[in-house]
């Protein structure tokens, strides 16, 4: 009897391999180096946050909790996004606790868009949009942000809309490159999004980690955009706690029934201790947030004077953990090689894992510029740089 053959697969995402992320971080251990490529923390989460969800799991938080998150969160949610932005959200038609915030984007595009609708997205970009866009059968239509500055260029962006355009995805703070959005550019978004009947995803998940006096803006604290958006934010990132995959996606209540409806379906709920014990700590310390701009920027600064003693040139931050550098003065002939061969470079011969900006763009633009992340210790940061300070010699 002859075996059954099996059916050709055929991929849905075929152009999609091992992440840059995974890739840069294999390597590093590969060859020892010390990971600045990766977005996580190395140093500790508050004790008393891991207490609070022990103490949770110990008194029997342990089973599912509401599909739209525990209330006592969302309510926390809401809170915050009062406080830090004055926006008001309602806790229970407003707000959904998701799996990360990549879970809060992916229930938002799936459900705000259909087969063969098209949606923009500005690069670089992180490298989960375009495949959860493509999942949905959506096409997304990416449009490069302004270098080195990492502003939205309107006349590329107007250039890019279509009849099909139905969303956009912005990001800010804004991964990799720190940079926030202007008054000027929600003002225009607003206007852009309205003429074109569009849905707008709005990646915040860095909302609270801005530096030089600067402050973060909430999409929706613009009435139209309010609207119009579904605003995506992660404790992971504020509570230094990125393997917890804790998210928020909060919208108006006809988008949230729509986002509700994929999020019941793809991960029905979230760990129930874990969002017991961040409820629980965000009650103790509602001063927690406002710190965190001053605790990254304390980073970045000791991460910037370090690196003024080698040939690297920092691009411009304002927010977000991460750091862009130039290694175009590195040494002879430096500015020739590619971003990826560089990063590979720097993590097999000076022994620093960095990501290459291009992996941010759906063409792989170059501009001789590599990610560092700095929320790391700072015995990390110092060990980091006395390494590339070798290589530039």
């Amino acid at each position: 009897m002859n075996p059954a053959i099996a059916r050709p697969l055929r991929s849905r995402l075929p152009e999609v391999g091992t992440s840059i992320f995974s890739r840069m971080t294999q390597l590093a251990n590969q060859h020892g180096a010390i990971n600045l490529a990766q977005g996580f923390p190395d140093f500790a989460a508050d004790p008393s946050l891991i207490e609070a969800v022990a103490e949770a799991m110990r008194e029997g938080h342990n089973q599912y909790a509401p599909a739209v998150g525990v209330p006592a969160l969302r309510e926390a949610v809401a809170r915050q996004q009062h406080t830090q932005h004055g926006v008001t959200y309602d806790a229970d038609a407003e707000v959904t606790i998701t799996t990360g915030g990549t879970a809060a984007l992916y229930a938002a595009l799936a459900a705000l868009t259909q087969p063969g609708d098209e949606v923009l997205v500005l690069d670089p970009a992180y490298d989960s949009y375009a495949p959860v866009i493509r999942l949905g059968s959506a096409v997304p239509v990416h449009v490069p942000l302004r270098f080195p500055s990492y502003e939205i260029d309107w006349q590329a962006l107007e250039q890019a809309a279509s009849p099909r355009t139905r969303a956009i995805v912005v990001n800010t703070p804004h991964n990799p490159s720190g940079a926030l959005l202007s008054a000027e550019d929600r003002e225009r978004l607003a206007e852009f999004a309205e003429r074109h009947d569009l849905w707008v995803i709005a990646d915040e998940v860095y909302e609270y980690l801005t530096f030089d006096g600067l402050t973060h803006h909430s999409i929706a604290q613009h009435p139209q955009l309010r609207e119009r958006a579904v605003v995506i934010g992660s404790f992971g990132k504020s509570l230094h706690v990125t393997g917890w995959k804790v998210g928020y996606a909060c919208a108006p209540a006809a988008l949230t029934a729509e986002l509700r409806k994929v999020h019941q379906f793809m991960t029905f709920t979230v760990h129930t201790p874990t969002q017991v014990g961040i409820a629980r700590y965000i009650e103790a310390r509602p001063d927690y947030a406002a710190t965190l701009g001053a605790f990254y920027q304390q980073k970045r600064d000791l991460f910037a004077e370090l690196m003024r003693e080698t040939a690297f040139e920092p691009l411009p931050t304002h927010g977000s953990y991460f750091q862009l550098y130039s290694y175009a003065n590195l040494f002879d002939g430096a500015g020739a090689m590619s971003e990826l061969a560089m990063a590979e470079w720097l993590t097999e011969h000076a022994g620093v894992a960095s990501i290459p900006v291009s992996a941010f763009y759906a063409d792989g633009a170059e501009h001789g510029v590599l990610r560092f992340c700095f929320a790391k210790k700072e015995v990390t940061l110092r060990a980091a740089v006395a390494r590339l300070k070798r290589i530039s010699r």
